[in-house]
């Protein structure tokens, strides 16, 4: 590349998101590369949910119900992806779909769909965070949590504040750390069912076979019979609802993404094979490792070990007296924990950034540094992250519970919000004339699959804190963390709709971004695409 050429493209690096709306403008910078994209989006959606909470409803629902649940809500992902994919491609800025609600449907929407989102990313920092120490506590208890969670929070803030490309740099080597887990999780299952264990025991499926197991692979929960199985499958898919994600992650990252309209397209398209691969097999793998009625996982239920010791792929491995390999995983546990909670504080910020933008924070909150680093968004999510030190007064399992219950209802809704956002979006392209085959992407099956996870995700919300609802099971708090965020954001979006005075848009008045696309219009051509080489081709098609 000539220094002419260099040039150009640095000074549009530094512009490529500066375009004025008002005088709010965006300063990210373009610096994520292809390999960044791709493990963002990997780090993004697997944390300490899928290595340690997908086993906890196992006892529920039974191999059968658990594997289901989660092939059923990657589908409901998938139908989501898919909006977001077409959406984003074409109109990648800063905090996408959260703006996108502002400008497609209505400001007060945009409101409420980036605060819920900012509020959920913000608190499962501390989530991940009080994870991390219990990972630590597998093998020591020494270490004071005070000094572990200041520790992490270093960390991150060290990580996010100095400049993107540390992020991107960073969390491209924690998420490969992710995949290399989850693949060996995978073969680690394989191996053993086949006996390739020290008890040199072929139990293949021998844990969803009803005369070795009575009552699988469809268990009774809370009710017997049909009700009770039903029951059981609505268990397992609660917890599918908070494991199964990652769209969101890869979207927030469009506003700094080096030649978003090449490498998002193809980096979108690999979630369905880490939809696939991660969790439906997780959850296939999690029932075939052990029976329901394992008490080491029943004892998981009720008194959490500390650290992996709870993690069902842990269970399995002392259950078939094999030493050494837990501590392997636990190291991998923490490094995908570790990475979680880097990918919240990134996406939380740039959460709130967008917001800023937007006119829906304080202005002060678009300061960016000469880096392209949100300042005051990342410091903000950091001291809303201190929320950890709960830990030091409380057990560290409790505050687990009490973080995942707040959060749970505020990540589907969030996927409602982008599912009905789309709709509208489908609809100013047919009202404007655009050939939706002329776009990055063209999502297909549309608009079926904006409808189909449209009706799940505004239904699951209100089933979440369910059992509260039985003979018997009234919890007040238990309610209040399932339920608050469904009844603050109505009250919110009417308080912003009522001070603010602002109006559901007019397919015909909705403003498609048309400034930002110009700027990444010129943006793009100006760049050189380099040539890939057969291994970088290689990597690709996995990764997207």
């Amino acid at each position: 590349m000539n220094d002419k050429t260099h040039g150009s493209k640095t000074s549009l690096e530094a512009s490529v998101s500066s375009v004025s709306d008002g005088e709010f403008k965006d300063h990210t910078v373009r610096r994520l590369k292809s390999r960044h994209l791709q493990l963002i989006g990997i780090g993004g959606s697997i944390g300490t949910a899928l290595f340690l909470q997908i086993g906890f409803v196992l006892p529920h629902g039974g191999p059968g119900s658990l594997l289901i649940a989660f092939i059923f809500w990657s589908t409901v992902v998938m139908a989501l992806n898919n909006c977001l994919t077409e959406m984003v491609t074409w109109i990648p800025v800063s905090s996408p779909f959260v703006r996108f609600a502002d400008r497609f449907v209505d400001e007060a929407l945009g409101f409420c769909s980036g605060l819920n989102f900012y509020i959920f990313l913000a608190i499962l920092v501390p989530f991940e965070i009080t994870a991390f120490n219990l990972m630590l506590n597998f093998w020591t208890d020494k270490v004071p949590i005070a000094a572990v969670i200041t520790f992490v929070l270093l960390c991150y803030l060290l990580l996010n504040i100095f400049a993107v490309r540390f992020y991107g740099e960073s969390e491209y080597w924690l998420a490969i750390g992710k995949v290399i887990l989850a693949i060996g999780l995978l073969f680690f299952t394989f191996i053993t069912m086949l006996g390739g264990n020290p008890h040199h025991d072929r139990f293949g499926f021998r844990n969803w076979d009803s005369s070795k197991v009575e009552g699988t692979p469809f268990v009774e929960y809370y009710h017997t019979g049909s009700t009770g199985r039903f029951m059981g499958f609505l268990s397992c898919l609660i917890q599918a609802s908070f494991t199964v994600c990652g769209p969101e992650y890869l979207s927030m990252t469009a506003g700094e993404a080096e030649h978003p309209r090449r490498n998002l397209p193809r980096t979108y398209k690999g979630i369905f094979i880490r939809l696939s691969t991660f969790f439906v097999l997780g959850a296939l793998c999690v029932g075939i490792l052990l029976p329901y009625t394992d008490p080491n996982l029943q004892l998981a239920l009720s008194n959490p070990k500390p650290g992996a010791g709870s993690s069902p792929y842990v269970i399995a491995m002392q259950n078939l007296d094999i030493s050494g390999l837990p501590h392997v995983v636990n190291v991998l546990i923490m490094l995908s924990v570790f990475s979680a909670g880097n990918s919240y504080v990134f996406c939380a910020s740039r959460t709130l950034y967008g917001m800023a933008l937007e006119r829906k924070m304080p202005r002060f909150l678009t300061k960016c540094t000469g880096s392209g680093v949100p300042i005051y968004c990342v410091l903000l999510t950091i001291a809303i992250s201190l929320l950890a030190f709960l830990g030091v007064s409380n057990d560290s399992s409790k505050v687990l519970g009490w973080f995942v219950s707040l959060v749970t209802a505020s990540q589907v809704l969030n996927y409602a919000f982008i599912a009905f956002t789309y709709l509208r979006f489908y609809a100013a392209l047919q009202t404007k004339g655009v050939d939706r085959r002329s776009l990055p992407y063209t999502g297909w099956l549309q608009p079926f699959c904006a409808y189909y996870s449209l009706i799940f995700t505004a239904i699951m919300p209100w089933i979440i804190g369910y059992t509260v609802f039985l003979p018997g099971n009234w919890d007040t708090t238990t309610f209040v963390f399932s339920y608050l965020v469904l009844f603050l954001m109505p009250v919110i979006f009417v308080v912003w709709k009522l001070l603010h005075k602002t109006k559901f848009k007019r397919v015909e008045d909705i403003t498609l971004f048309d400034d930002e696309r110009r700027v990444i219009d010129a943006y793009e051509e100006a760049l050189i695409i380099p040539s890939q080489t057969p291994l970088k081709k290689v990597f690709n098609v996995f990764l997207g």
